[in-house]
């Protein structure tokens, strides 16, 4: 076994490792686990958000049904929330066929899978602080990682909490594309709030034009880990941020019919299993942890 595979295969063990820590630690907290969705009529639109590559949305055409590949399951956990009534989440696979130059960020795929999750009555600080006691305790299972060992690498020690910035003040700092340059700086992960995204992440109603949503951001270079919110529930509100996104209303009958009859309000994110274990082995690109890669701009070979 050559060196490159032995070094792929630790890389995959440390990923079976967050995998079983993760179901591990949503079940210790209560999470009911549903299987994913992979096809459906309508899908996370990834607009209007500026920091979206996506080339288009896969489709296929099926006993006269179109149906879309999953970008992301935001829409079901919103109805999923509604019949259960309870805290969900799911080992997700997602499908965003981005621009091929996005391969030289070393972040991004085109298939990947996130551990995404939906609270109900949930505020941004539930979710915050939720989601830091989750890293924590990855921490503490990862401490005597074989895995990890085999790679020479220390288990990284999360330490809570995590600092908070708005966006408007890492603009501020580092400008428009502040995302590396923070990340770069920074020696734990960190919040940015406030990012103008999709219709489902709840604008301040007390104050306009600002969102109550949130990315965590992995330091040392590595960038975003998660992306979240507060999610718009009342139906009147979300046509009004439909219609000013300009959605094909046709495509999302069936999940404003479930908004119609009500929401409850929630509060979720999604964080990506491969960027991870990205950051933990310390990779050049995220691709490098995958057995089979799917690395925008790079030829499948099976």
């Amino acid at each position: 076994m050559d060196s490159g595979y032995d070094k792929l295969a630790h890389s995959l063990e440390v990923g079976s490792d967050v995998i079983k820590a993760t179901v591990d630690f949503f079940h210790d907290e209560g999470f009911i686990e549903l299987l994913p969705v992979m096809l459906g009529k309508s899908t996370d639109p990834l607009g209007p958000d500026p920091g979206s590559s996506v080339i288009k949305t896969a489709e296929v055409e099926y006993l006269g049904m179109q149906l879309r590949l999953m970008n992301s399951m935001i829409l079901h956990k919103q109805v999923a929330v509604k019949k259960l009534g309870g805290k969900i989440w799911i080992l997700s696979p997602n499908v965003r066929l981005e621009k091929g130059e996005r391969k030289a960020t070393g972040k991004h795929l085109f298939e990947f899978t996130q551990a995404d999750f939906e609270i109900p009555n949930a505020k941004k600080e539930d979710v915050m602080r939720f989601v830091e006691r989750y890293y924590v305790n990855l921490s503490r299972k990862l401490k005597k990682s074989e895995a990890l060992a085999k790679l020479g690498i220390e288990p990284f020690k999360f330490k809570r909490p995590f600092k908070v910035y708005t966006t408007h003040e890492l603009e501020a700092k580092y400008g428009a594309d502040w995302e590396i340059p923070a990340s770069k700086d920074a020696k734990q992960p960190f919040w940015a709030l406030c990012h103008k995204r999709e219709f489902y992440d709840k604008e301040d109603p007390a104050e306009p034009g600002h969102y109550l949503n949130y990315d965590l951001i992995y330091p040392l270079g590595f960038g975003e880990a998660l992306s979240g919110g507060e999610r718009e529930n009342e139906y009147s509100r979300i046509i009004s941020r439909m219609g000013k996104d300009r959605l094909a209303m046709d495509v999302y009958k069936a999940y404003l019919g479930e908004a119609e009859k009500g929401f409850l309000p929630t509060a979720g994110g999604g964080f990506g299993i491969e960027r991870l274990v990205r950051f933990l082995t310390k990779e050049e690109h995220v691709g490098n942890v995958q057995l089979f890669r799917r690395v925008p701009g790079e030829e499948i070979t099976i």
